[in-house]
């Protein structure tokens, strides 16, 4: 298999039968359907976050191969609405000079590690949320419509970071309501409702 590349097959979660599929580092997956079809199911599971059966690799690994935590920080799950555990942004970081390096591309100041995460905006929290990501250098990304809450140079700006991304090898699946920007950044498509997940011809 490619590097990075992600494999699941015969993957069942609560009412959900997933069709099998393969995707190479550097491919987007674009995931769309109804809203309560299962979207954010589909992306929990395969970062093996609830209960679920079947296969997933990273290339050629088996998830079951590895502790949960490894597994979690190769192939990143961030929520549409993510966790916030201390009162200071900086706090959910390692390193804080990535984060001022990182931060103006996503249209945050250099210095969003001294602010307190109760005066974020939604939009606030999404970008870094994404950034507490990637900073982890993951191998996979699963994004749950990262840019919902942003204004368009905001999404904008984190679609540059994500092509940037699949550019190095990352692979991506993502869920978006938005066909211009599934149109931008897919590679591949999936269609989930009725509890079916199956590929979109191209």
């Amino acid at each position: 298999m490619e590097a990075n590349s992600l494999d699941v097959k015969r993957l069942t979660r609560s009412h959900l039968t997933v069709e099998p599929f393969t995707l190479a580092g550097g491919e987007c997956l674009v995931v769309t359907g109804p809203s309560g079809a299962g979207k954010t199911l589909l992306l929990r599971a395969i970062a093996d976050l609830d209960p679920n059966e079947g296969e997933v690799h990273l290339d050629g690994e088996p998830r079951d191969a590895l502790p949960a935590p490894l597994w979690r920080r190769r192939v990143t799950y961030v929520a549409a609405d993510s966790g916030w555990w201390d009162d200071r942004v900086g706090a959910h970081f390692v390193d804080q000079e990535q984060v001022a390096a990182l931060a103006p591309k996503l249209g945050l100041a250099a210095d969003c590690c001294e602010w307190p995460v109760s005066r974020l905006s939604t939009g606030e929290r999404q970008r870094l949320a994404l950034m507490r990501a990637l900073v982890q250098m993951p191998r996979a990304l699963l994004l749950d419509e990262p840019t919902s809450g942003l204004d368009r140079d905001a999404a904008a700006a984190v679609e540059a970071i994500l092509k940037s991304e699949l550019a190095r090898g990352t692979t991506i699946v993502m869920v978006s309501h938005d066909p211009a920007q599934a149109e931008r950044l897919a590679t591949r498509r999936l269609r989930v409702e009725a509890g079916r997940v199956w590929a979109v011809p191209r």
